[in-house]
């Protein structure tokens, strides 16, 4: 009778590869940080001029599935003028990049915020830029923000994070016109 030899069975464990979101959220991000180094460099040293105080502040958020963290903003309530020309240059939320490479925050989504009153919004992590903030900013009201953030939590896909994040420049343009 001749003898069979069978190698036993492996059970390897291939790492799922990363969604498509993750992977546009850690390649802008980092782009975008190498972009504006410099821009954001200067901002903290204005502040910090300014004030002579650290330049950024950490507010309390809760993200994907209702999970706390700090976001990243220059501080620019104290610093008065230096402050005022950080945010006309729209440079006070681009710190939270560092909350997108973290992957507590994503590019696209709706705002991060302390405390929500709305669950749907803990179904996708908050974004930096959303549906309601290219739309109109701050001219819609509270009850017509919710619903763009319900629509984007139920229909988002990578093809609209795109469309939104291309519309963000102009939306951040327009608004700090205003």
């Amino acid at each position: 009778m001749p003898l069979t030899l069978t190698a036993p069975r492996l059970r390897v464990r291939v790492p799922a590869a990363p969604p498509a979101k993750r992977v546009l959220d850690l390649v802008g991000a980092a782009l975008l940080l190498a972009a504006l180094t410099l821009p954001l460099a200067a901002a903290a040293a204005l502040l910090f001029a300014a004030t002579r105080r650290r330049p950024f502040v950490r507010a309390a958020a809760t993200g994907l599935a209702g999970r706390p963290f700090r976001t990243w903003r220059f501080d620019t309530a104290a610093a008065g003028r230096a402050g005022a020309l950080v945010e006309r240059c729209a440079l006070d939320a681009l710190p939270q990049l560092l909350n997108v490479v973290r992957g507590e925050m994503s590019l696209v989504g709706p705002r991060p915020e302390a405390g929500t009153d709305r669950p749907d919004r803990l179904l996708v992590r908050p974004g930096m830029t959303g549906l309601w903030q290219v739309s109109a900013r701050s001219d819609l009201p509270w009850e017509e923000m919710g619903l763009l953030d319900r629509h984007y939590v139920e229909n988002h896909w990578l093809g609209m994070d795109l469309a939104i994040l291309a519309r963000t420049p102009r939306a951040a343009y327009r608004q700090r016109l205003a």
